[in-house]
């Protein structure tokens, strides 16, 4: 509200300002510059009190303090809650005469236009500041030396930022990370290198292997990650399709192989003094995997079964994901898909949704194994199979040896707690024989593989997976829509572009099918199955090396 409209607002509120024998109500606000100074220190308690001592003096009547915990650039509206609270206090009381108290002129802003703004709105208001340390002047030269003293607080503050960010670019430039900890990481005292960036123990035992597990695509989109973490504890507060975004910024970032990297400041990547939790090699495949379109896409949250092809879709026109909604017609409602992208050669052009679902049927009851590629999957799963039932195995022999070391450790501990002169240790040694009967009582109850017929398991397994391989289309029409998602990204490597003219861009498709007869043309059946999927790092009971899991 402009200054020369002041009687008419002052009028217009009912706000009696005239009377010199009213009594003054003040406000006293009270800012500090960042959390660590609010927890640490005591700067708001400290200006509130000298504040109020000042408005005793003055014969104020202390109504309400204020406080903010924000840095003293930018705009009121958005940085400063405790002003807008302010002015809407004066608003609520329109016949009361207050004054706005501050310790300082620098603790309104230490930004010239937002001290101006706020001022104004104070004035629009019939409302003054007041200070014990500066006296504020309505007169053209008291506005003069307000301003030209706040335009001394805003270098200030600009010159202290810029002396910061050199200070801390300069650290990053030497390998060290000047910021806050990120995620799975504490920053510690070091005796040597200062404030130091050191992995906790989840990241180490939950992120480390979730991080390198997608690497080698054990764990195939990054919705797996995030479930897996979760599952784990790493993270708890939400379900795992909510840490997407989080994860992403983790897998991205080199930090967690070791390295420092500021792309905002001009600082490349180099090697920082940190401990990283995966090596160089993983945080590289991790980008490879990334930039491969069909991996690490989330399942849409917001499912409906009206249109289950949204999200899994884009424009072949501009990549950009279509999205679909009814439209309302003269007697009844119609299904469309439609690109959003206002500079796509295919904006807003209907495409409807049973031309969608009927291609995409058509598309699929094309994917199915030529002949002779099945003898390939039945030698990988049967590869598999042996493998994962001798791991099952050989953990029974493994389980044998832990009831046996449980039963050694419980007879020891029991001696000794009989041995023991003072019921402290007696104690101790107690806890540790009940440890030790709950683990062995755990291992006792396991079911032995080595006694289980697992014919049957086998022969169900093997009829999905090879049913799946051999007609996807009739396990996707049982499937709900979000199952349908899921098993989309096991088809097909990426979302499907489509032209509204000519449907789906078969030729820019690339599938399971595919990557099955690509092996068999270029192998034959007696080459090593590792060459289908990576082999896994960890060897067989037997000795050998077996490769990864696949999951069908």
């Amino acid at each position: 509200m402009p200054s020369t409209n002041l009687k008419q607002s002052n009028k217009a509120q009912g706000r009696k300002t005239e009377d010199p024998n009213q009594e003054v109500f003040a406000l006293i606000y009270c800012r500090v510059s960042s959390q660590r100074q609010a927890d640490e220190g005591h700067g708001r308690e400290a200006q509130a009190a000298r504040c109020k001592d000042f408005c005793h003096t003055k014969g104020f009547i202390v109504d309400k303090v204020f406080t903010d915990t924000a840095t003293g650039g930018g705009s009121f509206e958005e940085n400063r809650a405790g002003q807008v609270e302010i002015i809407k206090h004066i608003d609520k009381y329109p016949f009361r005469k207050f004054k706005v108290v501050v310790d300082d002129q620098s603790r309104i802003a230490r930004d010239t236009k937002a001290y101006i703004t706020f001022k104004e709105q104070l004035k629009n208001r019939d409302v003054e500041f007041a200070s014990p340390n500066f006296t504020f002047d309505d007169s053209p030269e008291g506005e003069y030396i307000g301003i030209v003293t706040q335009a001394g607080h805003q270098l200030q503050r600009q010159v202290n930022r810029r002396q910061v960010i050199q200070k801390m670019k300069a650290r990053m430039e030497a390998g060290y990370w000047p910021f806050g900890g990120k995620k799975g990481y504490a920053i510690t005292k070091d005796a040597t290198h200062g404030k130091l960036a050191v992995p906790t123990k989840e990241a180490l035992e939950i992120l480390k292997p979730a991080i390198e597990g997608f690497a080698t695509g054990k764990l195939t989109r990054k919705v797996d990650v995030c479930r897996y973490v979760v599952e784990h504890g790493f993270w708890t507060a939400q379900s795992p399709e909510r840490y997407i975004d989080k994860m992403t910024a983790i897998l991205t970032d080199p930090f967690y192989a070791g390295d420092i990297e500021y792309k905002a400041w001009e600082v490349s990547r180099r090697k920082g003094y940190h401990q990283g939790i995966i090596s160089s090699e993983t945080f590289e495949a991790v980008q490879k995997r990334l930039k491969n379109d069909g991996l690490g896409k989330r399942i849409r949250i917001d499912l409906s079964s009206d249109f289950e092809h949204r999200g899994l879709i884009v424009c072949d026109g501009c990549q950009s994901h279509l999205t679909a909604s009814w439209c309302k017609g003269r007697t009844q409602k119609y299904a469309y898909y439609f690109c959003q992208n206002k500079t796509c050669e295919y904006f807003k052009k209907l495409i409807p949704r049973k031309d969608i679902e009927d291609r995409f049927d058509t598309l699929l009851k094309g994917e199915h194994l030529k002949s002779g590629v099945d003898k390939v999957v039945l030698a990988v799963f049967d590869k598999i199979w042996a493998y994962e039932t001798s791991n099952l195995k050989y953990q029974d022999i493994v389980s044998e040896e832990g009831i046996k070391t449980l039963q050694d450790n419980i007879r020891r501990f029991t001696a000794l707690a009989g041995a023991a002169r003072s019921n402290g240790i007696r104690e101790a040694y107690e806890i540790q024989v009940d440890e030790a009967m709950t683990k062995l009582k755990a291992l006792k109850e396991r079911p032995k593989m080595s006694e289980t017929d697992l014919s049957v398991p086998y022969q169900t397994a093997l009829g999905k997976a090879m049913g799946l391989l051999k007609s996807p289309y009739a396990t996707w029409k049982k499937l709900g829509t979000h199952d349908k998602h899921e098993l989309f990204y096991f088809i097909f490597e990426a979302k499907l572009p489509y032209n509204p003219n000519t449907g789906y861009q078969t030729a820019k498709i690339q599938s399971y099918t595919r990557l099955f007869q690509d092996f068999v043309q270029q192998n034959p059946l007696g080459v090593e199955m590792a060459g289908i999927e990576p082999a896994c790092n960890r060897g067989a009971p037997d000795g050998s090396t077996a490769i990864a899991k696949f999951e069908v």
